[in-house]
């Protein structure tokens, strides 16, 4: 990728509905060579898809919490699996320290939370043990990947 990749790749994660013109004029090239490298982004992986970004509370999803695990070596790639497919779960992450995963999650409310972990996440095999935070506000929340200049982040 070169600088000006870089810039179309910073501008759509911007504005997933920017034009070829738009983006054309912004990085100082012509329609089509603009078209062509976010065709050969999409090709080459860069790009991996186009989303909509949805109203939390208009999609009844207005609570947000990150539940730690402590997870068995037994039961835990089921245990993955299970909750990777889930539609309340927004991320599961493998981490260091004491804990083995960090999850957040979206769902109404409180109520809604509770009979999620009862029900879908502590019956699971290798779940050993939960802790729960409920978000009070989000400072920020993106889902933008920063996009390095070449060169610069690997010290």
């Amino acid at each position: 990728m070169d600088e000006i990749d870089r810039k179309i790749c910073g501008l759509l994660q911007a504005n997933g509905r920017a034009s070829s013109a738009e983006l054309a004029e912004a990085v100082g090239l012509s329609v089509s060579s603009a078209n062509d490298r976010v065709r050969r982004l999409v090709a080459q992986g860069v790009i991996t898809g186009w989303q909509a970004v949805l109203d939390r509370v208009a999609t009844g999803a207005s609570l947000c919490a990150f539940v730690l695990l402590d997870v068995d070596y037994k039961g835990e790639a089921e245990a993955c699996t299970a909750l990777s497919e889930r539609p309340e779960v927004m991320e599961l992450h493998h981490v260091s320290g004491a804990r083995s995963y960090v999850m957040k999650v979206r769902l109404a409310d409180t109520a809604a939370l509770q009979a999620f972990l009862q029900e879908v996440v502590k019956p699971l095999r290798g779940v050993r043990r939960t802790e729960t935070m409920i978000s009070l506000d989000a400072l920020k929340e993106t889902m933008a990947v920063p996009v390095v200049p070449r060169g610069e982040g690997r010290r």
